[in-house]
């Protein structure tokens, strides 16, 4: 008897349709709140039963409640952490990645997902400078992404320095790094050196002269860069770093998950020069380059080393595996079944082009430009730090950290901004993390004024 679960449901399908038809009109899209405890559990009760809820009911406890309890990253006020901005193409092809349930594991699954998604990989892989031999795939976000380098990384060290099999194998890492290096190497059961930043910026000559006075330099087999750091967005020294990483047979990551969108940019590509060096990169869509949670793009210089450490073999995987020439995307990183979330990303690209990207990024950075004009015209703000991406530091002369995080939620509540505070240099202060194309200058000029 067949399971109406997996019937086609028109007063379903037009429900939810019309649903997404409204939120992707929303224009400007909404803040919305962080929810009550209470009211959504209130909410929540009873849905989940033994024969089923309502469907319109269920569909209005989400949309009346459980969304207005999520604070919208899409919305041009969202300012904090990173934002993300996906384009309305690559929202609309998320739903048929979705409707269609494609898998994107293997070349014998879903070639065409796997030949649209290589497509963008090429593209991204040119940016950075990389040869065309370059490939890689798309995980669910940078996490993964570094960890899926790093794992390649030490496995490369231990083929091409078998002398080292009995020492503890170290990666050189900057101490800005995303914390998710940090557990990275912690999982894989590697060592760290930590690299003294020179103005929060790890540079050559701070590598060179903390390897010249390390005891073990030879058990540093990788060096790890950020490209656009997550608290401030400052760009490491990847010229030189990749440079020397090349000349002395160092592996040579990195993390790029924000700020290496950049280098799609007019304003800002010449930061990025040094990518051509890396071993392997990862920059994540869903952030900067506009596309839908979850996707994030790990590329290596040479993909067969990947390969040696990401394929899994099993009797009943033997088939992916009959061609040579085929390219399973589960090859090149930590798991399997994975769907094609690159696609999104892709047809986006493709309707919107090249040059769109490039000037929606541009408009960011322009933006952090002017805001600190504005902020440098006002008596009661100060900069922190330049800026060098889209993120500003700045602070109100006088506050303490109660009165920031006091503020932070007044902006909230009256649906102004969204602007959580942070930390640099031990000081609470606060930050401005702009990605939308839609964030305004009267919109900052706003959150500002709202701190006299």
């Amino acid at each position: 008897m067949p399971n109406d679960m997996f019937t086609f449901d028109p007063e379903m399908t037009n429900l939810v349709m019309t649903y997404c038809r409204e939120r992707l009109a929303m224009d400007p899209v909404p803040l919305d709140y962080t929810g009550n405890q209470d009211t959504l559990d209130g909410v929540l009760k009873g849905l989940i039963n033994e024969n089923g809820s309502n469907l319109e009911l269920v569909l209005k406890a989400f949309k009346d409640t459980l969304a207005q309890s999520i604070i919208s990253i899409d919305s041009p006020r969202f300012l904090s952490f990173i934002p993300t901005a996906p384009t309305k193409a690559s929202l609309l092809f998320d739903m048929i990645v979705s409707a269609s349930s494609l898998n994107g594991t293997s070349w014998l699954e879903a070639s065409g997902a796997v030949a649209a998604e290589n497509q963008v990989i090429a593209f991204l892989a040119k940016a950075a400078g990389l040869p065309n031999s370059a490939g890689g795939v798309f995980v669910s976000g940078g996490t993964i992404g570094n960890l899926s380098s790093l794992v390649v990384a030490r496995d490369q060290a231990r083929i091409r320095y078998p002398e080292l099999q009995n020492q503890r194998l170290r990666f050189a890492v900057s101490a800005e790094a995303h914390s998710s290096i940090a557990s990275a190497l912690s999982i894989i059961d590697c060592d760290t050196l930590i690299i003294p930043t020179e103005d929060h910026r790890m540079t050559l000559a701070a590598l060179k002269e903390t390897l010249k006075n390390d005891p073990n330099p030879q058990t540093v087999i990788c060096i790890v860069a950020t490209a656009g750091t997550t608290n401030a967005g400052i760009v490491d020294e990847l010229e030189g770093i990749g440079e020397f990483a090349q000349s002395t047979g160092k592996w040579f990551h990195i993390d790029g998950a924000y700020g290496a969108a950049a280098m799609l940019s007019n304003e800002r590509k010449q930061l990025f020069t040094g990518m051509r060096h890396a071993d392997s990169f990862i920059v994540d869509p869903h952030k900067w380059l506009f596309t839908p949670f979850d996707c994030a793009a790990v590329i290596y210089r040479d993909p067969e080393k990947a390969a040696t450490s990401h394929t899994q073999n099993a009797a009943y995987l033997d088939v992916l595996h009959e061609e040579s020439t085929e390219w399973n995307p589960s090859d090149y990183a930590i798991g399997l079944t994975r769907r094609a979330r690159g696609l999104p990303f892709w047809f986006s690209l493709c309707v919107n082009g090249t040059k769109a990207y490039s000037e929606a990024i541009d408009y960011s950075i322009l933006l952090a430009e002017r805001t600190v004009e504005i902020i440098d015209s006002l008596e009661h703000v100060e900069m922190v730090r330049q800026t060098e991406l889209s993120i500003v530091l700045f602070r109100r002369i006088g506050w303490k950290e109660d009165d920031y995080y006091q503020w932070s939620q007044k902006l909230l509540t009256e649906q102004i901004g969204f602007v959580v505070p942070t930390k640099f240099e031990g000081e609470t202060i606060s930050r401005f993390a702009f990605l939308h194309p839609h964030t305004t200058e009267e919109m900052v000029v706003e959150i500002l004024d709202s701190m006299s």
